[in-house]
């Protein structure tokens, strides 16, 4: 079936209102990410410094997958039809862009997207000194991702480059079919057009498929690493539904791609072909984002604020505590004028106990000591602040001759 202009249209603005939402929410998470960094350090939360280690990985890992984004947009024929963007340009400039998308996306972009989310995955299962908490991680990441690309940067690049001398040989007879390694042909209407259809060369769709899978096996198994030592059963599925987009949209895209090569670009199937293998890495690349981005980092971000809330109540807590330390004092004070017995059943009535020094002859002459009956687990005296009345005390001893209590001790 020929490939229509609306349909190519359709298939076109879906992809490009796709790709937009995907950015936005990138950019969202990369905002996030900021936003927790900056109260981090800012506000003291050292203890999520952990959660908040990678941040600079996260970040790399969106801002791939928007490249990988605006190269599938660059990829659409909606964009060269007449009075569009890339019109302008002849066929052969139209040829150029569909190589530069080739090696752009299957040869930098989804491997390096792939390879972030290795290591991404990796990070629980290394060591505290070095792994997320080591300063240096996030640049030694970086820089082993760029490394492990390189030779499939390279790869692509060959391939691209001397394709149109593997289809022939000396005597100008064809050795290769065309769709082995072309990366564009003429549009809908003749092969007299002047716009290029981009298209998947089978040499590099091989390449990009050994290597996704390869990295997807990997995948699989960290995660199953990760469920061993994953107690929460909300983490559990999290982990469950990354490994489950990662082991499915994965190897459905490198098909996706290989069922595309043996059709044409200006046949209706090539088309929706291509869309799905968009629409399958695009489900992948959103479910790795919020799996990996956007909820550690609002998780670690509900932490700080249950902190601030926890100060809060203690600080409240130790406020109405002073209060009622005054009034206890306060009371003592006119306690005393009042007289020793009528004080003690008022205290008595509010819930203090009262231990008083007795002469031997139980003369109550003394003074007294009153203890708050506080709540469990409130006994304790706050760092930094006043003791607090009633805290166990022992009077200076005094001659057992004189008649004179004995110590206190509790």
């Amino acid at each position: 079936m020929p490939l229509t202009s609306a349909a190519a249209d359709a298939f076109g603005v879906v992809t490009i209102c796709l790709v937009a939402i995907l950015i936005l929410f990138g950019l969202l998470c990369i905002a996030y990410s900021f936003y927790l960094r900056s109260r981090v350090r800012s506000q003291g939360y050292f203890q999520l410094s952990y959660f908040s280690g990678p941040w600079i990985i996260r970040i790399t890992f969106i801002l791939f997958v928007i490249w990988w984004g605006v190269g599938e947009i660059i990829r659409l024929s909606l964009l060269r039809r007449k009075g569009r963007v890339l019109n302008a340009l002849d066929y052969k400039w139209q040829e150029t862009i569909c190589k530069g998308y080739i090696v752009s996306n299957l040869g930098f972009a989804e491997p390096c997207l792939l390879l972030t989310l290795v290591f991404l995955l990796r990070a629980p299962l290394q060591k505290m000194e070095s792994g997320i908490l080591c300063r240096k991680w996030n640049g030694k990441t970086a820089v082993y991702v760029v490394l492990f690309c390189l030779p499939m940067f390279v790869f692509q690049l060959l391939v691209i480059l001397i394709g149109p001398q593997l289809r022939k040989d000396k005597s100008g007879s064809k050795r290769l079919p065309h769709y082995f390694t072309a990366s564009a042909t003429h549009g809908m209407q003749n092969a007299a057009s002047d716009m290029a259809l981009c298209a998947f060369p089978l040499l590099n769709t091989i390449l990009h498929g050994v290597f996704a899978s390869a990295l997807t096996v990997y995948l699989f198994w960290l995660g199953r690493r990760i469920l061993k030592l994953v107690i929460n059963k909300g983490l559990q599925k999290r982990v469950y539904t990354l490994i489950i987009s990662v082991s499915s949209f994965l190897p459905l895209r490198i098909l996706l791609l290989g069922l595309s090569v043996l059709s044409k670009p200006e046949h209706f199937l090539y088309e929706a072909l291509a869309f799905s293998a968009f629409l399958a890495l695009l489900c992948c690349a959103g479910v790795c984002v919020c799996m990996l981005v956007y909820y550690p980092v609002a998780d670690s971000l509900a932490l700080g604020n249950l902190r601030d809330l926890e100060l809060s109540r203690r600080y409240a807590d130790e406020h109405s505590e002073t209060i009622s330390l005054e009034a206890n004092q306060n009371h003592l004070g006119e306690s005393g004028l009042i007289g020793p017995g009528r004080n003690s059943d008022a205290s008595t009535k509010r819930g203090s106990i009262s231990f008083r020094a007795c002469q031997r002859d139980e003369t109550p002459s003394g003074p007294f000591v009153e203890l708050s009956l506080f709540a469990p687990g409130r006994d304790a005296s706050p760092p930094g602040s006043p003791p607090l009345l009633g805290w166990p005390m022992r009077p200076p001893p005094v001659d057992p001759k004189a008649g004179q209590g004995t110590e206190f001790s509790w």
